[in-house]
Formats: structure tokens, C-alpha cells, sequence
């Protein structure tokens, strides 16, 4: 039978199927179906007409409302059947329609995503995506597969990320952008194809970093972007000149990291 609390409700028009694991004051409207592998943590409420398969853990305070479709199986060619995962943290908000599919063996098996994101009407998280903390999709926002978002990172309406793309932790795309290449922590990139049009100052200011610690950035990112030469090689020239300031060496340390795309740039279509 499925492990369902005891302080669960499950309204008699769901249907959740044995072996399920249902915790603590979960609430699972009517109409839902609740897949026989998925775990639903304590405190969790799908509220209708939503649907949880797969290998699944939804994280405590999590809300899902109606015609979500969590846990399906990914939408890759390479596509086989195989034993793979979906995990989401704690105190998610998961809006009408929003889809989010499962991993695949061969980008890891496992689709993640952290605490406090909250994912607005249509929008879409692909197989093998990693996502962080307090992460915001607003409606009809795509991702491709095994696309990778830092924590704090804002995506407006309508925005789509190619697949194996990397958006830093706070930074900003807006609305209707095509998100091409990786785009630096605290990057602001806006239009189809995206430019890197400079730096997310209202995020920072409101995540309390120093006015002063923002102007240092700016200048660093003159130097990165604006300079002659690639950004990797520019990157590194200013490693030492800037060893006191975090936020720069962690825009430095993911241009350094490794990675299948180029860098947005504040150039319409440049690569890296």
C-alpha cells in the first residue's frame, strides 16, 4: 500500500497510486494523480487537476496547481525508458501548466531543482536541468536540457535558453530573449539573439551589495567585455588585480569553468 500520513488529505476524486510515499499535512485535490514512486514531502499541496509521475521528490511546502505536468518523462530523442529522476526543494511554487521532465541517463539521470523558485504559468524545465535557489521563471519560459541556473537568477516571460547554456547566479534575461550562450553571475541580458547588456545593479543593490562593490564590478566587466581579445584570456589577465573581491572572482571562475557554449557579450551574436 502507499505510505500515506496519517494527517494527509487526499480528496476521493485523486487518485494516487500504491506506493507513493505522502507526507505529513499534504493536501492532494481532487482530480490528481500521484504517480507509485513518487514521495511527497510533509506540508505539500497539489491543489488539482495535477499530474506527479516518475521517480519524484517534491520538497516540503511545495505548492502545484492545476494542469502541471511534474516528473514526465523527458522529451530527448536518446529518450529509452531508462531509471531516472526528478528532485524538487523545498517551498516551491509550481503554476498552471508548468512542465518539468525527468533526467536522462546520459546527462546524469537526474533533474534538480532547488529551494524558494517559483515557476510561473506554461513555463518549462527539460531534462538534466540543475537548478539552484530562489530562482524565478515567469510565464511561458523555456529551457532546453541541461541547462544550469545559479541561484537569485530571474528569467522574464517568453524567454528561451538553448540547451547546455549556464546562467549565473543573479543575473537577469528579459522578456521574449533568446538565450544563445552562457551568461556571466549578475549579467543582464535582454533581445533575440541576447546581448550581455551589462550588469544586474537593481538585483545586486536589493541582495545588499555596496555601491562601491558594484562600481568595481562594472570595471571589471569593461575589462572582460570591452577589451581586445577573447573573454577567457582577458578574464584571466585580471585574476590578481581583483583577489579581494568576490563577486568579480566569481564572474572569473565561470568564465574559467568548463563549458559547451560560448559567452553572451554585450555584441548582438559574438561569441566568446
Amino acid at each position: 500500500m502507499s505510505g500515506i500520513a496519517s494527517t494527509a488529505r487526499i480528496h476521493p476524486l485523486a487518485v494516487v497510486e500504491d506506493g507513493a510515499t505522502i507526507g505529513e499535512n499534504v493536501v492532494v485535490g481532487p482530480f490528481c494523480h500521484i504517480g507509485a514512486r513518487v514521495t511527497l514531502g510533509d506540508d505539500v499541496e497539489i491543489v488539482s487537476n495535477a499530474v506527479v509521475s516518475g521517480l519524484t521528490e517534491i520538497g516540503r511546502g511545495t505548492r502545484i496547481f492545476p494542469m502541471a505536468v511534474v516528473g514526465g518523462v523527458s522529451q530527448s530523442l536518446h529518450e529509452a525508458g531508462e531509471d531516472s529522476r526528478l528532485v524538487v526543494g523545498e517551498r516551491c511554487t509550481i503554476r498552471e501548466g508548468v512542465t518539468m521532465n525527468s533526467g536522462t541517463v546520459g546527462g546524469g539521470g537526474i533533474t534538480s531543482v532547488g529551494d524558494n523558485c517559483l515557476f510561473l504559468a506554461n513555463s518549462h524545465v527539460a531534462h538534466d536541468c540543475r537548478l539552484g535557489d530562489d530562482i524565478i521563471l515567469s510565464n511561458n519560459v523555456m529551457l532546453a536540457g541541461h541547462v544550469h541556473v545559479g541561484d537569485r537568477a530571474i528569467l522574464s516571460g517568453g524567454c528561451a535558453v538553448h540547451q547546455f547554456t549556464r546562467i549565473g547566479r543573479q543575473a537577469f534575461i528579459g522578456g521574449l530573449s533568446a538565450v544563445n550562450y552562457d551568461v556571466i553571475p549578475y549579467g543582464m541580458l535582454n533581445g533575440n539573439p541576447g546581448i550581455l547588456g551589462g550588469l544586474n545593479v537593481v538585483g545586486m543593490t536589493r541582495a545588499g551589495i555596496e555601491k562601491s562593490v558594484i562600481h568595481t564590478v562594472r570595471r571589471a566587466f569593461k575589462q572582460i567585455f570591452e577589451a581586445e581579445g577573447a573573454v577567457r584570456a582577458n578574464a584571466a589577465a585580471i585574476r590578481d588585480e581583483y583577489v579581494e573581491c568576490k563577486e568579480v572572482i566569481e564572474i572569473l571562475d565561470f568564465i574559467a569553468a568548463e563549458s559547451d557554449r560560448s559567452f553572451s557579450s554585450p555584441r548582438r551574436g559574438s561569441k566568446g
